[in-house]
């Protein structure tokens, strides 16, 4: 059975909305901003958790932004999300040739469940807010790894939503990257 791993960059009040800066949000680019020590460190973890997921599971917003940036990338960490399968949650997904790319049909929290039980090991889960927000209201988030960037917007949209009751986590790990980054991993509990 899979293990559904929500990876996610945020601020430190939660915010996940344009850390690159490229959507025009007046407070994006909040994850440019790390120095270069701190980038590579973060450049490996990230790597080392590619190369352990057996697929990539990603809202269709989130599946276009990350396939225009990394389908023509070089490098062995571009190889890698190349190669693992992709699932895609969206009803008007185009294959952008991201390598293997299978778009999840009817009710996504069924669809997802279904491949929850079909794909051993890790299936992670990268941006897809509004996924994420779908995934954990429905407990079938197994583990959170947040990725805390030292800064606080203010506004923007967060990882996380409104909840049909509340969820208890469990700390698992904690960790710095850098001089400034730190990862904490969280279980969830049922």
């Amino acid at each position: 059975m899979g293990h559904i791993v929500v990876s996610e960059n945020l601020s430190l009040d939660g915010v996940v909305r344009d850390p690159t800066g490229e959507e025009g949000f007046a407070r994006g680019g909040w994850f440019e901003r790390m120095d270069d020590a701190t980038r590579r460190a973060w450049a490996e973890i990230e790597d080392e958790e590619a190369r352990s997921a057996s697929a990539l599971l990603l809202g269709r917003r989130s599946y276009e932004w990350f396939a225009r940036r990394w389908a023509s990338r070089p490098g062995d960490w571009a190889d890698r999300l190349r190669a693992l399968p992709k699932y895609v949650v969206g009803s008007t997904v185009d294959d952008l040739g991201w390598g293997v790319v299978t778009r999840l049909h009817g009710d996504p929290v069924r669809a997802v469940a279904r491949l929850r039980a079909t794909v051993d090991g890790d299936i992670v889960v990268y941006a897809s807010r509004l996924l994420v927000h779908t995934l954990i209201d429905h407990d079938l988030v197994d583990e959170l790894r947040l990725t805390t960037f030292p800064c606080v917007l203010g506004a923007g949209e967060r990882l996380f939503g409104a909840t049909g009751a509340p969820k208890t986590l469990r700390l698992a790990d904690v960790r710095t990257v850098g001089a400034e980054l730190t990862i904490g991993t969280y279980r969830c509990a049922r």
